[in-house]
Parts: structure tokens; C-alpha cells; sequence
């Protein structure tokens, strides 16, 4: 089954899913190393673009071109995963800001 390009399957809408998540995880880490909060929303966002997109790739029965995500995927999977560093590099700064203030 080929789909055109213009034309949104499962797959690729899964991906899309994905890849918003990852991305919000992003958003959310960047923001938790600024503010220190919400380190962990950065984290189960990234975790589930991760998840969504390594499902995308896992479930795809064909490469790139044709329908089924896989591009998407991938892309989905290294945003959440970025999204995920960021949110514990986030939580591992605020709890050493925490015991530098407690003692």
C-alpha cells in the first residue's frame, strides 16, 4: 500500500502525535532548566514521544515513502529522547540547588 504524500495514514498520524509530544517534552525541559520546575512533565512527555515513535517504527511495514510513519518515528523518538535528557538534567540541578539551600 503507497499513499501519497499528501494523503495522512495511521502511521503518520501517530508519528505527528509523537512528535508534538516530544517536542512539549523539549518545551517543558528547556523551561525546567530555567526555572527549575517541572522537570518531570519534561520527562513523561519525552518518554511518551519516545514510546509513540519507536511503536510508529516497530508497527511500520515499509521504509520511508511509503505511508506507514517510520520517518516520523524516528523523529518522534529523538525529540522525546532530547526531551527526557533535558527534563533529568533539570531535576538532577534543581535537587542540588535544594541541598545547596539546605545546608
Amino acid at each position: 500500500m503507497v499513499l501519497a504524500a499528501y494523503e495522512l495514514s495511521a502511521g503518520r498520524a501517530w508519528s505527528l502525535v509523537g512528535a508534538v509530544l516530544g517536542v512539549a517534552g523539549v518545551v517543558f525541559g528547556v523551561l525546567a532548566l530555567t526555572r527549575l520546575r517541572g522537570a518531570l512533565v519534561a520527562v513523561a512527555l519525552g518518554a511518551a514521544g519516545v514510546v509513540i515513535g519507536a511503536v510508529v517504527v516497530l508497527m511500520a511495514e515499509g521504509g520511508p515513502g511509503t505511508g506507514y510513519g517510520i520517518v516520523g518515528g524516528y523523529v518522534s523518538a529523538v525529540v522525546g529522547l532530547a526531551g527526557v535528557v533535558l527534563g533529568v538534567v533539570a531535576r538532577r540541578k534543581g535537587a542540588r540547588a535544594a541541598a545547596q539551600r539546605a545546608s
